[in-house]
């Protein structure tokens, strides 16, 4: 098959990214939502060849489940193939039930680690949708509708409340209201990394800085931030027995 999670399709579909960066390797490749027409074992036998071909060093998941990841790491570990290291997924202060409930679990069962992305909800927590949809912003560009009725709906209105509850606090840290989310993200221990995206090359120095507030989050801080989002997810297991 020429498509999905295929052997075929990731091998050519690798080779033909490595020449198109110039590169002789990478050091991960992510396999971008489970595909139900590839059983998992010939996707992790397909990610084992291309690494044991010195293509990329490690290959991770892209918005997997718990359950398809788990599966990928018994099948890797029946056939002697290697298992995902981490798991790529969405993370930022309106949505954290994946990172801070079900991946520890697989971190603390079998070493799955966390690459997130969108720290801002997409621009959200950046402030640009509190006084409506910019003409130049990604809800008012075709094909992204489903954003807009987002940032308009009712939960869209409680979370610009949120925000400027937010912004108070990064004022008080001396930091925009950005920086403020993308060291929230990275102050989480199970967080590996945060992939940052930016339209302007200033925009993107700018967030940088979020490394520099990560040390002002205090628990007192942390906590406050918790208390003004309402939405901590709590796990029923304890990962530490």
């Amino acid at each position: 098959m020429e498509r999905g999670l295929s052997r075929k399709h990731i091998s050519e579909g690798l080779q033909a990214s490595l020449e198109r960066l110039q590169l002789e390797y990478i050091d991960v490749v992510f396999a971008n939502r489970p595909d139900p027409n590839t059983p998992i074992e010939e996707t992790v036998r397909a990610m084992t060849h291309v690494i044991n071909k010195g293509m990329a060093m490690y290959w991770g998941t892209s918005r997997w489940t718990s359950m398809d990841i788990m599966e990928a790491y018994s099948v890797a570990r029946q056939f002697n193939q290697i298992p995902p290291i981490c798991e790529q997924t969405e993370y930022h202060m309106f949505q954290r039930e994946k990172v801070e409930v079900q991946l520890p679990e697989l971190f603390h069962k079998i070493g799955i680690g966390a690459m997130t992305w969108s720290p801002l909800a997409c621009g959200i927590i950046s402030g640009k949708y509190n006084s409506g949809i910019p003409s130049y912003s990604r809800a008012s560009l075709k094909g992204y509708q489903w954003m807009k009725d987002k940032v308009l709906s009712e939960e869209g209105h409680r979370q610009k409340v949120k925000l400027k509850e937010l912004q108070a606090v990064a004022e008080r840290l001396g930091c925009t209201l950005p920086q403020l989310a993308i060291a929230w993200c990275l102050r989480n221990e199970g967080v590996n990394s945060v992939l940052l995206g930016a339209s302007r090359t200033d925009q993107l120095m700018e967030n940088i800085k979020a490394i520099q507030v990560l040390p002002k989050l205090s628990l007192s801080i942390v906590s406050e931030v918790d208390n003004l989002l309402g939405n901590k997810p709590y796990s029923k297991k304890d990962f530490r027995s």
